[in-house]
């Protein structure tokens, strides 16, 4: 990984993980339906994969929720906060405390690499996808689920005309994200074949603010940006942001909607079995005739809500 970059401070990310594992089931419903979600684009694989990897494990909630689909017969967990990983081994699976920018294992290992809202905290993806590629064997699968897009929109735009009406000032306090275009190009990038990202979310109301920040906390997702103020916050900047959260987003029965947007990515490390585009100038339909509406077949990419 390049020395230069560093986006997020890890070593703060693990302490917040780590502080965040005993409580973790209590705020633990975003990991679970993005786990849901991951499980079931794996069961539109026919394929076995009898050895797979789960990056970023959290405390096992993708490993509950697998349920023998995809044929995995062993998963290997692995979390970046040692106390995360050792509450997932509670499952029986193979378990290990290991960052997703450093993977300790061997090329060619995995049959698969499932990863479930992890790898938004990664400082160098781009190398973290090779990794990933580099472990997987050939013809093997990634799939995986981030944070990405608008996400925390609403509070990034509070958090930050408050600290400015406050404090005359504006520091990071909201992860940057990634969206789908940037994750087709990484893909790609990294090598994979076969790369696909695209974009669903997950939608969830509060009655206060307060308890969006509790959650936060308790998954340990709140900010690891390495360039944050690492002075407090001031009870009236929290105040003011929090009054205007509700100001301007509340809905009429004064919930507060709150949005997280997820890119999903797929991609399969390259095997000779895998579809090849023909050579240019091969094709036996004229790019003409398929426009003028000449050829009878077509193809429809499925939308998404």
């Amino acid at each position: 990984m390049n020395d230069l970059v560093s986006i997020f401070d890890r070593s703060l990310l693990r302490k917040r993980r780590d502080r965040a594992a005993a409580g973790f089931a209590a705020h633990d419903f975003l990991v679970r339906e993005a786990a849901e979600r991951l499980a079931d684009r794996l069961s539109d694989v026919i394929r076995s994969f009898p050895l797979a990897l789960d990056l970023g494990c959290h405390t096992g909630e993708l490993a509950d929720t697998l349920d023998g689909r995809g044929g995995i017969k062993t998963l290997v967990q692995c979390d970046l906060s040692p106390r995360m990983a050792a509450k997932a081994a509670a499952n029986g699976q193979p378990t290990l405390a290991a960052d997703e920018e450093w993977l300790p294992f061997a090329d060619n290992s995995f049959d698969l690499v499932l990863s479930c809202l992890s790898l938004h905290w990664v400082n160098d993806l781009p190398g973290a996808l090779v990794q990933i590629r580099r472990v997987l064997k050939p013809d093997g699968l990634f799939l995986g689920l981030m944070l990405g897009g608008e996400t925390l929109a609403d509070l990034r735009h509070c958090l930050n005309e408050a600290e400015l009406a406050e404090e005359g000032g504006i520091s990071p306090r909201i992860s940057p994200m990634t969206d789908v275009r940037d994750m087709g190009r990484l893909l790609q990038r990294a090598g994979f074949s076969l790369p696909v990202a695209d974009a669903d979310h997950i939608s969830v109301s509060y009655g206060d603010a307060m308890r969006l920040l509790a959650d936060l906390r308790g998954m340990g997702e709140t900010n690891a940006v390495a360039e944050q103020r690492k002075t407090l916050t001031r009870r009236s900047t929290l105040l003011r942001a929090l009054a205007l959260y509700q100001d301007k987003f509340a809905t009429a029965d004064g919930r507060i909607p709150v949005d997280f947007h997820l890119v999903a990515v797929t991609g399969w490390k390259p095997h000779h079995s895998q579809p090849q585009p023909l050579p240019p100038g091969t094709g036996h339909v004229p790019l003409a005739d398929i426009l003028s509406g000449g050829c009878a077949g077509g193809v429809l990419a499925p939308a998404k809500d």
